[in-house]
């Protein structure tokens, strides 16, 4: 997830008082949730994964993705039970059931968490009391322990209940084999976080390249916990070296079936942008006059157009170079 501009925090103000979470607490908060809320657009992307469709998209034999809460879920289904990769916001409970069942009588066993983002880990603790066994890399643990705050959203993320923590987590690399299908998690170390992990569906061709991938679209940089605009561009050329022309590449958020193609443009861009505001930077323009000279403009036809805006990513970029 990301940051709103300004613009979209008004629109959050006009549009979303009343919402869900508002009227849950019927126009009160404890002094526990006055404390996480922030009104923002944590709070908005809540609101929308209430009522959200979830959309499936059938990959190749036995997996799916799964589009509308939070992140994009990818599920291999068979007798050892289904496995899903994130967990969504929890709030999709109702929809993401549905489309689990959609699927496949087979129950929830197993979840990965790719990060500890609540857009994708969110669902955690409802998938455990189904069933499922929670897997990540040891810094997403750490973080779902913890009060974590993230400036950019402004926002203070609770820890997860017991059963939302995973319980087995690794440093570098995981190896499964569940449905007769083999499934590789590997730390991408620094990223758009510090625990951010690549899943690999080595029998299909398929690979979950998580928030390392925006299909289409400007990422939000978690610099709070790890992340760097070096070790997002470092984290796609690791996904395109692991990857041919024939995998099938799921990104974290943006249009749900990718390809190395379209993370090759994205890569690109990314190396672009740095470059120009590293260029600008180096030439002593502060971060408003860098915004300012528009070092994304060539780009913000096809990836500006979402809630991470051409301003707010450079002064993303800007932060890291």
């Amino acid at each position: 997830m990301g940051s709103p501009s300004s613009l979209s925090r008004r629109r959050f103000c006009l549009c979303c008082v009343g919402g869900a979470t508002f009227a849950a607490s019927a126009g009160w908060l404890t002094p526990r949730e006055a404390y996480a809320e922030a009104r923002g657009l944590v709070s908005l992307a809540k609101d929308s994964a209430a009522t959200s469709p979830i959309t499936t998209y059938k990959l190749r034999g036995n997996i799916s993705v799964l589009e509308g809460s939070g992140g994009n879920i990818a599920v291999l289904t068979g007798p050892d039970g289904k496995l899903l990769i994130d967990a969504g916001i929890r709030v999709s409970r109702p929809q993401l059931t549905k489309g689990l069942a959609d699927l496949g009588a087979d129950p929830v066993t197993h979840l990965v968490n790719t990060h500890w983002h609540f857009d994708h880990a969110d669902g955690n603790e409802w998938l455990h009391s189904a069933g499922a066994k929670i897997i990540a890399q040891e810094n997403t643990r750490k973080h779902l322990l913890r009060v974590e705050r993230i400036e950019d959203y402004d926002y203070n993320f609770l820890p997860l209940g017991a059963g939302g923590i995973p319980s087995e987590v690794f440093a570098d690399s995981h190896a499964l084999k569940l449905n007769g299908t083999s499934i590789g998690l590997k730390h991408y170390g620094p990223a758009h976080t510090d625990s951010d992990i690549s899943v690999t569906f080595a029998d299909a061709n398929i690979v979950h390249a998580a928030d390392t991938f925006w299909n289409g679209i400007y990422p939000f940089i978690d610099y709070s916990t790890g992340g760097s605009i070096d070790g997002m561009i470092a984290a796609s050329e690791a996904t395109l070296a692991a990857t041919d022309k024939d995998t099938i590449i799921i990104p974290g958020h943006g249009k749900p079936v990718s390809n190395k193609a379209e993370l090759q443009a994205f890569r690109d861009m990314l190396v672009a942008i740095r470059d120009n505001v590293a260029r600008l930077k180096a030439q002593g323009r502060t971060r408003d006059e860098t915004v300012a000279a528009k070092p994304t403009a060539a780009f913000d036809a096809h990836w500006g157009q979402f809630v991470i805006d051409p301003g707010f990513f450079t002064k993303l970029v800007y932060q890291g170079v």
